[in-house]
């Protein structure tokens, strides 16, 4: 499907970035453009895969002339560029609007004046119902792609979306915080023992975005159905996979997190369509005549539950271990982490 095609990836620099590429690159897909703002590593990928078909665009999605610079020719766009740290965009909150909003607002005008054919947006579950400022940007992201949707004809530029969890290992999230601990000798902080988290391999990501690419239609938001742990179980794993007594401390909940993360609303749920190892959430078509659904509820939403990272299944320290096994990351930390104790032995 993507033979002799060019994708762009916005955000390409990233975790999500890489692991596209690296999908891709072997294919035969005629191009990959990686967008970001950060020369830095775009100069280590220029370098790391030395491959023609990748090509560098610096710009920031928050710049419309820079992203048309890189929309010439572009067939797809995966766009993932965004700030995804919970506790900064606390801190800085109209930062978050001008790269989750406004930048994705910018990319899809971008698009479609320019005959991309899809465009798939990356959404978080700190998007549904959300607390924080990162997940109320999010959410926004969601309310505009679903929006402009509806302004272009999907024969001409189909855009819809995807949204998923955790992604372990990723930059700046738990897995690498705790393994850096373990190693350091410190204790492993923990905010509280009982939150829970979904888990998600990049990889996993990956065939979301391509699942939504293959079945998606305008407006759609794509999740997939992912296993969950506590954090005291998460620790824990990583405790015995690398075979550890650090102690635990707790530290209490930060700012701006939350108990459990959500997947699905309680208000998704009733429309979402049940693919099997994904869900559907198809977009809301009504318009702005009001008067014709206030007339009546809906019966449906009495029973209905969300769907979230406490009554998913949720996985045994035992589980999360053999989950964990099947990430390089980990395989790598591990090697690397025997290698030190032998020379130290």
């Amino acid at each position: 499907m993507f033979r002799d095609k060019t994708l762009l990836i916005t955000g390409g620099t990233g975790s999500f970035g890489n692991a596209v590429m690296e999908r891709f690159l072997s294919t035969n897909i005629k191009e990959i453009r990686i967008f970001s703002r950060d020369e830095k590593k775009q100069d280590d990928m220029r370098k790391k895969y030395n491959n023609d078909k990748l090509k560098f665009y610096l710009g920031d999605v928050r710049n419309t002339e820079s992203l048309k610079n890189a929309m010439h020719g572009v067939d797809y766009i995966f766009h993932a560029a965004a700030l995804k740290q919970v506790p900064s965009c606390e801190f800085f909150p109209i930062e978050a609007v001008k790269t989750n909003i406004l930048g994705t607002e910018n990319v899809l005008s971008a698009a479609i004046e320019y005959g991309v054919k899809k465009v798939i947006c990356l959404s978080t579950d700190k998007a549904a119902y959300p607390i924080n400022a990162m997940g109320i940007s999010k959410a926004m992201m969601e309310k505009v792609f679903v929006a402009k949707s509806k302004t272009v004809s999907p024969e001409k530029t189909l855009i819809c979306g995807t949204r998923y969890g955790n992604v372990m290992a990723s930059r700046g999230s738990v897995i690498p915080l705790f393994i850096e601990q373990i190693k350091s000798g410190q204790p492993l902080t923990i905010t509280d023992p009982k939150m829970t988290r979904f888990l998600m391999s990049l990889e996993e990501a990956v065939e979301l975005v391509l699942f939504a690419f293959e079945h998606g239609e305008a407006g759609d938001i794509m999740v997939q159905k992912s296993p969950a742990s506590t954090i005291a179980d998460l620790a824990q794993a990583l405790k015995e996979l690398f075979n550890s007594n650090n102690e635990i401390r707790i530290i209490g909940t930060r700012h701006g997190e939350k108990q459990y993360e959500t997947l699905l609303t309680r208000e998704e749920f009733v429309v979402a369509e049940d693919l099997g190892g994904f869900f559907k959430v198809p977009a809301d078509r009504r318009d702005l005549n009001y008067n014709k659904y206030f007339a009546e509820g809906n019966p449906k939403l009495t029973n209905i539950e969300e769907y979230n990272s406490n009554n998913t299944k949720l996985l045994t320290v035992e589980e999360i271990k053999a989950t964990l096994l099947q990430l390089d990351y980990i395989q790598e930390e591990l090697k690397d982490w025997n290698n030190k104790i032998h020379i130290m032995n």
